[in-house]
């Protein structure tokens, strides 16, 4: 399973990962925001990443998390999914609980980044890019364990929130 997290707070920014570790990090240069196009332009790259980071998964069928922002649901976005049988995990409406950044890996970037400053974005990026690729597998299999779990007892309880 890969989920997919956008985050506006740090830099405009969309993360791919599953269990191994970062997939694609898309940053978008300073100013853009993500609609259906740019999002299906990402999942261009996303799927050209998988080819050469995870060999065979095309080919055994993605399953992508998202949330249920306009750009992820869109008409467009669907029919590229569609198009590819890449299959989406239900996601409840305003469901919290099913953010990944919520809880993993964002707090521990927050620590890590905090009291640094950067000059310029670019620098940023570098450090972003820096600090998920040394990051140790384990890592990502606890994020994606945390959040099966967490989208189990979501589903269970018909989209009520989960208690951590």
């Amino acid at each position: 399973m890969i989920y997919s997290e956008v985050r506006h707070d740090v830099t405009g920014s969309e993360k791919f990962q599953d269990a191994k570790g970062v997939i694609l990090l898309d940053i978008l240069p300073q100013g853009q925001c993500i609609n259906a196009a740019r999002y299906c332009s990402t999942l261009d790259r996303l799927k050209e990443a998988i080819r050469r980071k995870r060999p065979g998964l095309l080919r055994r069928g993605v399953v992508l998390q998202h949330d249920n922002a306009t750009p992820h649901s869109a008409n467009l976005t669907q029919q590229w999914l569609q198009r590819y049988g890449w299959e989406i995990l239900p996601h409840p409406a305003h469901s919290p609980d099913l953010a990944p950044s919520d809880f993993h890996p964002f707090g521990p970037l927050k620590r890590h980044l905090g009291g640094m400053a950067f000059e310029t974005e670019d620098d940023l990026i570098s450090e972003l890019r820096n600090w998920f690729d040394n990051l140790d597998v384990y890592f990502f299999r606890v994020g994606i364990d945390s959040l099966l779990s967490r989208w189990q007892k979501c589903i269970d309880l018909h989209g009520d929130y989960v208690e951590k």
